[in-house]
């Protein structure tokens, strides 16, 4: 797929760049151009998330995607990923910026999910040129670019001094809206998100939350209620909905039988009643 590059001048240069501080003289784009991406919102947060902060990620950007919002990060490890995959799942459009040149996906380890945005009819877009490497200064610049791009800009989990907050900095200095979903006060990777709350930042506890913001009206039910077939997928189900989302304290609190379990948890996910978050954590859908 060829790479694009538009100018400032271009009729498809997005208009939110042009209001920003330093808007970038070139954009690098593959996949859809970004002239008909909006409602659009920044999901970001920790790299190194919680079981958590992956669930809350994972149902946020899937529950907004499912509703038309594009999902807007920056491709990095931990939420980044889970909010571009869980858009992908929900059938989305979710766009990565990135650091460096497009020629290279940092990091590597997310190229896969890279093409499966581009074959999904998602972007992935730089400021930097071909054989540009995504140098450590280059992120702070790139979080401008992943603020811009929304409508709002919401950090589902972050530590007290976690890059995501620069994100969220970036917003309040574009006047965009900034929200974050609260977390538990005894946890370390809460501490940011709980004290941009407490600086005014909107709290999120659904996608519900964000559409009320952007004052978008709902078209579907967000999150149907999910039955089991059999009394062992029900109870499943049950812990499940109750937060408790790891494989082995699921299986633990079923008391099933291991063979029973792995059963149940198989046919549970091939119909389509639970998805995993990823490391060993389940979802429902």
């Amino acid at each position: 797929m060829k790479i694009k590059n538009i100018t400032k001048k271009h009729k498809r240069y997005p208009a939110y760049f042009l209001e920003i501080a330093s808007p970038p003289k070139e954009l690098y784009i593959l996949g859809e151009d970004l002239d008909s991406y909006l409602p659009a919102v920044t999901i970001v947060g920790s790299r190194k998330l919680t079981a958590y902060g992956r669930e809350v990620t994972y149902r946020l950007s899937y529950d907004l995607a499912k509703q038309g919002v594009t999902i807007v990060s920056g491709l990095a490890l931990g939420a980044d990923g889970v909010a571009h995959q869980a858009a992908l799942d929900a059938r989305g459009r979710t766009i990565a910026v990135l650091a460096g040149g497009l020629d290279s996906i940092h990091p590597s380890s997310h190229r896969n999910l890279a093409i499966d945005i581009l074959k999904h009819s998602g972007s992935l877009i730089s400021e930097h040129p071909e054989g540009r490497p995504p140098l450590k200064q280059n992120f702070v610049a790139r979080n401008r670019l992943v603020a811009a791009l929304s409508d709002m800009v919401i950090v589902t989990e972050a530590a007290e001094a976690s890059g995501s907050l620069i994100t969220a900095r970036f917003a309040l200095e574009q006047n965009k809206l900034v929200g974050a979903i609260p977390g538990n006060i005894t946890s370390g990777q809460s501490v940011g998100t709980n004290n941009l709350i407490k600086s005014g930042a909107t709290p999120i506890t659904s996608a519900q939350d964000v559409l009320d913001a952007l004052g978008i009206q709902a078209t579907e039910r967000q999150r149907a209620e999910v039955f089991g077939d059999t009394k062992e997928e029900q109870l499943i189900i049950d812990i499940i909905r109750e937060g408790i989302t790891e494989l082995d304290h699921i299986q633990s609190k079923s008391e099933l039988d291991p063979a029973l379990f792995n059963q149940t948890i198989t046919m549970l996910e091939i119909s389509g009643k639970i998805r995993p978050l990823g490391a060993a954590h389940w979802t429902l859908s």
